[in-house]
């Protein structure tokens, strides 16, 4: 009871409801949060404190960056969902806070959406940066073995290069990207392989232009580090699944180098396999498994790749 008693004190608020209303909509700073609510960051912080207190809300750290959201397991999850059900959808403060995180997420969408469109042409030499691609495209098609795909959707597919690698093996293939710039790069390496069968179009990872259950396999490779909702993309994925189809991830285990933040739009410094199981399962797929590709700091590729692969139940 005592816990319950706590959380609605918690709550009980105007501030920390509106700020409990917006981590439930995706992960947030306290600079998000002070540019949304147009509060100081002390006063900001000590809300937060509060509903962290509460378990009404989960704080996590990545480098230097802290991340709000709101419960997703225990009382203080359930106590979250009831609480916020009952404010009116149309609730004019609440409606106002909605529109300017919305605002605060589209500046870092053209934010990143620059970054690609100045980087097109050379982006995979920035992504092997960190990592040998070919280690991991060899990891992945053995993990996906050699069987014969009947619909392939890579999400954020850059420069096709997923799409080159399994469109053989595909009967039809679909990449998908926000970037025209990076649409023509994968257009071009396309009509220079013959892959008739395989296509690009724009769409968005958390708004997949395609039925649900249309495909049976959906990669989704470096793209969720520049994600502001990451879960979010995930269940979409899930959503174009067919029922026993996979998702394949592949992204950065959790590092601390800040810099990628600054010189390469990364919203996120990598991912923890208890996260992504946890998100997999929101989404009603099963983390089938979890391969772990360590970086050589010494050959200049000091991160760690994973692939996470994972299967919707038939």
């Amino acid at each position: 009871m005592e816990t319950v008693l706590a959380g609605l004190r918690a709550a009980g608020e105007e501030t920390r409801l509106r700020l409990l209303a917006l981590c439930a909509q995706g992960d947030l700073t306290v600079s998000d949060m002070c540019r949304i609510v147009g509060q100081s960051q002390p006063r900001i912080s000590r809300h937060l404190k509060v509903l962290c207190d509460t378990e009404l809300l989960e704080r996590f750290r990545e480098g230097s960056w802290v991340f709000y959201r709101a419960a997703r397991t225990g009382t203080g999850a359930i106590l979250t969902r009831h609480i916020l059900s009952l404010i009116p959808a149309d609730d004019t403060v609440l409606s106002a806070d909605r529109a300017r995180m919305d605002q605060v997420r589209e500046e870092r969408a053209e934010a990143a959406a620059a970054y690609f469109r100045d980087n097109a042409a050379n982006w995979d030499a920035i992504r092997s940066l960190h990592v040998d691609e070919r280690e991991v495209e060899q990891a992945l098609t053995s993990r996906l073995g050699g069987e014969q795909i009947r619909h392939l959707v890579d999400i954020g597919t850059g420069t096709g290069r997923l799409l080159t690698l399994l469109g053989p093996q595909a009967d039809q293939a679909t990449g998908l990207d926000l970037s025209r710039e990076m649409l023509a790069v994968a257009r071009a390496a396309l009509d220079r392989d013959g892959l008739r069968h395989c296509v690009v179009r724009p769409g968005d990872m958390y708004a997949v232009p395609l039925p649900d259950a249309s495909a049976d396999l959906v990669t989704i490779h470096q793209v969720l580090h520049y994600a502001d909702r990451p879960a979010a993309a995930i269940q979409e994925a899930a959503r174009v699944l067919a029922p026993g189809g996979r998702l394949a991830v592949i992204d950065f285990a959790p590092h601390d180098l800040e810099d990628l933040r600054t010189q390469h739009n990364h919203r996120r410094l990598g991912f923890s396999d208890a996260e992504v199981t946890a998100w997999c399962a929101h989404a009603g797929l099963t983390l089938t498994s979890a391969e772990s590709l360590a970086g050589h700091p010494a050959s200049g590729h000091p991160l760690t790749v994973v692939l996470w692969l994972a299967e919707k139940a038939a």
